[in-house]
């Protein structure tokens, strides 16, 4: 179930997936703050000082926070647009390997099938390669087992398979099992392939600019604890409650940008790229499951 289909307040509530853990510490470290400037005020201390409001306008921070989730949530959907790219590339991939190449011998079958494996090999190799994991045994069964040790040595697994696909497709046309045109539309697909990886591994190399992140983190810093010598005079020792209360929200909206700028990993608010890989392995798994029957049917 998604958080949209949810109730309300179950989803308002909810502390998984959230970033409430990760900001938790610098909100009490703010609502404290503001205790102790309330304790000094309460004791005849004059920290009061309203003139500190326009020390970060409200305006500006808020301008910087807008930039800087809309730039990560940028990146989140370039992210899953890229994937979805991918998913119509292997479908239509593993749909024309499977309908346009012979099969006279029952050893270009069996060679077929192998081919048609790679794409999902493709995708959890991605998915691996962005995450910075090496290759594993969830790889293994969708490759031949001198594959598989090859991929373990390789730098960039995926476009390994893309050459091996690619590798595929040229010795078919060679054995005339595949003709010119149809060469040329899947060796495109193979090429929206590669560049699906080019534009993760984008994304993933391209980070926020440091000299932006430290500024912004700064200026939150600054903001928030000038907060309760503005408002210690009207609010007295109210002022720890509101503090933390205005910090939450601005630290939570820093946190859901840093949350969502690498889309690629295992956190809750990244994209499901477990869910998406099990997907193109049943389309394909399904996909070969046909009887050549079925397939000759469907191409005619």
């Amino acid at each position: 179930m998604t958080a949209e289909k949810r109730p309300w307040f179950q989803t308002a509530l909810k502390f998984r997936g959230s970033v409430i853990p990760s900001i938790l510490p610098r909100v009490i470290l703010c609502g404290g703050f503001g205790f102790f400037i309330s304790l000094l005020y309460s004791l005849g201390i004059p920290v009061s000082l309203p003139i500190l409001s326009s020390v970060v306008p409200s305006i500006v921070l808020g301008l910087l926070l807008v930039f800087r989730t809309n730039t990560a949530y940028d990146r989140f959907w370039e992210g899953r647009r890229i994937w979805g790219t991918l998913i119509i590339a292997v479908r239509n991939l593993a749909r024309q390997i499977w309908v346009s190449i012979s099969d006279n011998k029952p050893e270009d079958f069996l060679e077929k099938k192998s081919a048609i494996r790679l794409l999902i090999a493709f995708a959890i190799a991605l998915k691996l390669h962005l995450r910075q994991e090496k290759i594993n045994s969830e790889i293994e069964p969708f490759v031949l087992p001198y594959q598989y040790e090859v991929l373990k040595q390789m730098n960039n697994p995926p476009l390994e398979i893309g050459f091996w696909i690619a590798d595929y497709l040229t010795q078919q046309h060679d054995k005339n099992n595949l003709d010119v045109y149809r060469l040329t539309a899947m060796n495109q697909l193979v090429n929206n392939m590669i560049e699906a990886l080019s534009g993760c591994e984008r994304i993933l190399r391209t980070p926020m600019p440091l000299a932006y992140a430290i500024h912004l983190k700064q200026l939150l810093l600054l903001y928030s604890l000038a907060l309760p010598f503005q408002m210690v005079k009207d609010l007295g020792w109210g002022t720890a409650p509101v503090v933390a209360l205005i910090s939450f929200t601005l630290f939570g909206i820093e946190a859901i940008g840093i949350e969502i700028e690498n889309p690629f990993g295992h956190d809750t608010n990244d994209l499901p790229l477990d869910n998406i890989c099990a997907t193109i392995q049943r389309n394909i798994e399904d996909l070969i499951s046909l009887s050549p029957s079925v397939h000759n049917h469907v191409e005619k």
